[in-house]
């Protein structure tokens, strides 16, 4: 009876999570219709179940197996999760091609990511070397996040960044390398406005203050310009009247 009691508590986690994770699509996907649609088409959801199966067999030491198993999800989604990488439930992954996520990667709950990301290493670390993605992040597409950081619960990765640092949590990061742009207590936009394509760029900011400051300079250069020509007026209305009226 134990034993039953024991496995009918994991079938009960699996089935939560398995239906986390179909729920998940159509929470962040307006294009998704159907569960029968998703369970079918979705590459995604696939490489993930697959993974899930890989990660069992992993934790119970069937390397070769669960390699396996990823290699083939591989072949057939385009996406790379390694077994031994920790995924929480609810994880999002859109369009998928070129998704990359290593071995000692650990991902939180209602986690999205978009096709191109990578969750890699630097090649210089070993033990933990992929890093932590907390609850609630949003991963857009290309982007990199490489060694062993910790990327805050609720933050935003824009679209082609790298990050190589850890990143506070509801934060926004943008560039190459990666810097927070948006984070609690410094509000540049509401953060509940941004998607992956919304997001502010640091280096047009910079632009337009230097645009408004050469603006500011050129007034005052147009003001010298003017108070010059006066006095160089006024100069000459002088030297006339010296001319004119000499002592």
């Amino acid at each position: 009876m134990a034993i039953w009691k024991r496995w009918k508590e994991k079938l009960g986690a699996a089935r939560s999570t398995l239906k986390a994770d179909v729920e998940a699509v159509f929470d962040r996907d307006p294009a998704a219709r159907s569960t029968f649609e998703v369970i079918l088409t979705y590459s995604g959801l696939h490489s993930i179940w697959l993974y899930r199966l890989s990660h069992l067999l992993y934790r119970r030491k069937w390397y070769l197996t669960a390699r396996l198993i990823s290699q083939w999800s591989r072949f057939m989604t385009g996406i790379e999760i390694h077994p031994g990488a920790r995924i929480g439930k609810g994880l999002f992954i859109d369009h998928g091609m070129g998704v990359v996520i290593g071995e000692t990667c650990e991902i939180g709950d209602r986690v999205t990511i978009y096709q191109g990301v990578t969750l890699g290493g630097t090649g210089k670390e070993k033990g933990k070397r992929h890093p932590t993605v907390e609850d609630g992040v949003l991963i857009a597409s290309g982007a990199k996040v490489l060694g062993s950081i910790r990327i805050g619960r609720c933050s935003k990765i824009g679209a082609g960044s790298v990050v190589l640092r850890e990143v506070p949590p509801n934060s926004t990061v943008v560039g190459v390398p990666g810097r927070v742009v948006i984070q609690d207590g410094v509000k540049v936009r509401a953060a509940s406005d941004l998607d992956q394509v919304n997001l502010p760029d640091p280096m047009m900011e910079t632009c337009r203050v230097l645009e408004d400051e050469i603006d500011e300079m050129r007034s005052e250069l147009e003001q010298l310009r003017r108070e010059l020509h006066q006095v160089r007026g006024e100069r000459k209305k002088d030297d006339f009247a010296t001319v004119q009226h000499p002592d």
